[in-house]
């Protein structure tokens, strides 16, 4: 299945970029990264500052992400670790913020309830009833 915006909810987090649009906990709100380790319940996000790799953990519960996807994330012919950088333009209501690691083009914006994502990732991905995993 490719990785577009409706399809994004049932494929694999790691490595994409993503924003905290929305979060329960407002020091959140705006943290920008990509995503390196998913939980049931959480995302792990590198957060990078001045040089200088953190990781955050935000709960899924009560937080609204924005993942940006190009045709290179959907591409399966390119190695893990070759989604697209997030663009700076931001959607409306939204404040402007400086994009992870410069701009990119062909950008879509996918922006995605975290109540969507809560489930172990395994059994989010699956595609269908006839899965060997069930």
């Amino acid at each position: 299945m490719a990785l577009t915006p409706e399809t994004l909810p049932r494929h694999e987090l790691n490595g994409l970029p993503v924003r905290v649009v929305e979060s329960d906990d407002a020091s959140r709100v705006g943290l920008k990264g990509r995503v390196v380790i998913e939980t049931t319940n959480t995302l792990s996000i590198e957060v990078r500052t001045d040089g200088e790799s953190r990781v955050v953990m935000v709960p899924k519960s009560g937080s609204t992400f924005e993942f940006a996807i190009t045709d290179d994330a959907a591409d399966f012919a390119k190695e893990s670790g070759t989604a697209s950088k997030l663009a700076d333009t931001q959607p409306a209501g939204v404040e402007q913020s400086t994009p992870v690691d410069g701009a990119g083009e062909d950008v879509a914006y996918v922006t995605v309830d975290g109540s969507r994502l809560l489930s172990r990732p395994a059994r989010r991905t699956e595609t269908n009833g006839d899965s060997p995993w069930q």
